[in-house]
């Protein structure tokens, strides 16, 4: 893979005193060169921006200018139904008691790094779960009990796999929302109140999903994975609604990776623990290789109950750093995507004839979204789908069909070791 400058990872804040520029929480100091920014408005984040600077510019100034028109084409106007509906109400209180559960496995350094975000959340009532994962040494525990004694609970669950890790935590946790983070973020502050603040307001809301942006982008990998999408979502709140299916989304349900990820997720407690928590035969840490995530989400929109997509519960996320591990990533996400499926048709066969009612423009859409990516002739966003600023190689969009024709597979080889299939 050819090798390419780092991009520095800031944030950008417009107010009226002018534009502000600062480090992105864990990156390094904003140096000459490309610099990815996140865009606040009022603090609220707004859009993402691509420039670049020289020695003897200010940063902020140059950055500030292009992002004035990425800010004016990110706030298309909407009718006042379509932007009630996208935001949903506005909360009449604090928001509900949450509980964050933070699934690990020998990574002590990044976890560290996680939970001294997670305790400086604006959150009025919360507590943290450790779910300490198959563990081969007392690494983690150590960290938790002695670092984090009386601030963070320490579970541990020796079947490993990261659903089987997380169903520990729901087990644990006692808040009204539970709230599932990685051990290789960094929280905003305000990321789960924003995450947990819209249960309050809609009774029948499921589950709720944030934006999730590079921490760094200082290796190849990091750059093209983020430059084909990374796991942001946009910066526009969705709500996926059951009882009225999206017009955008033919495959709607199925296509649960446009919900959110499992690095930005909350569910109200009492939708999760009755649509059965997670699939412990999907999930890192399995044969199935991913698909946990997806597998919740569409559990609960099939309880129907609503989802929505709220971009102002942020975390900034450590991509992986190498060529290994985006290989790894791309097979696993083929992997976990047809696992979940599989793992829906198994435990819940009333959604089999929708499944496939929708199959053949699933192939389709399957197909197109391991194809070949070539580069743009232009600039590009990281972070913004559909740029193809850096070219997506074949040999990626290959492994990804590979995971794709082994998942199945993987699930079943999950289900039917001990104790998976419970």
């Amino acid at each position: 893979m050819n090798q390419q400058p780092a991009i520095s990872v800031a944030e950008l804040d417009l107010g009226a005193a002018g534009p502000r520029l600062r480090p992105a929480p864990g990156a390094a100091e904003v140096a000459p060169g490309d610099v990815y920014a996140l865009v606040r408005v009022d603090g609220r984040p707004a859009a993402t921006v691509l420039g670049r600077y020289e020695e003897g510019e200010d940063p902020a100034e140059v950055l500030a200018a292009l992002a004035a028109q990425r800010v004016a084409d990110a706030a298309t106007p909407r009718t006042d139904a379509e932007r009630r509906a996208a935001e949903g109400p506005g909360p009449d209180g604090p928001p509900p008691s949450a509980s964050v559960v933070v699934a690990t496995r020998e990574r002590p350094g990044s976890l560290a790094r996680a939970l001294d975000s997670l305790l400086a959340q604006d959150h009025p009532d919360h507590e943290l779960v450790v779910v300490d994962n198959a563990p081969r040494t007392s690494a983690t525990r150590d960290l938790v009990r002695v670092r984090y004694a009386g601030r963070v609970r320490y579970v541990r669950e020796d079947r490993p796999g990261l659903a089987a890790a997380h169903n520990a935590g729901v087990a644990a946790a006692g808040g009204e929302v539970l709230a599932f983070t990685d051990d290789d973020v960094i929280a905003d502050p305000h990321w789960l109140t924003a995450l947990a603040t819209p249960f309050a307001a809609d009774p029948g809301l499921g589950c709720v999903t944030g934006l999730i942006l590079p921490a760094r982008l200082t290796t190849p990998a990091q750059i093209l994975l983020e430059s084909h999408g990374g796991f942001a979502k946009g910066f526009a709140p969705r709500l996926y609604d059951p009882a009225r299916p999206p017009a955008d989304e033919p495959l709607f349900p199925f296509t649960a990776g446009s919900f959110g990820s499992g690095a930005n997720m909350a569910f109200r407690a009492s939708a999760l623990r009755r649509a059965g928590g997670f699939d412990p035969a999907t999930g890192t840490g399995t044969a199935a290789r991913g698909g946990d995530d997806l597998y919740a989400f569409v559990a609960v929109l099939a309880a129907g109950h609503r989802l929505r997509y709220a971009p102002g519960a942020l975390v900034w996320h450590h991509h992986r750093e190498t060529w290994q591990d985006l290989e790894n990533q791309a097979y696993g996400y083929g992997a976990g995507l047809t696992a979940y499926l599989t793992a829906t048709m198994v435990r819940r066969p009333a959604l089999l004839p929708a499944l496939l009612a929708r199959l053949p423009r699933g192939l389709a859409h399957a197909r197109t979204m391991t194809a070949e990516r070539g580069g743009s002739q232009g600039g590009g966003v990281p972070g913004e789908h559909g740029t193809r600023h850096h070219p997506w190689p074949a040999s990626l969009s290959r492994l990804e069909r590979r995971g794709m024709l082994y998942g199945p597979l993987g699930y079943l080889r999950a289900r039917l070791s001990r104790g998976a299939g419970r």
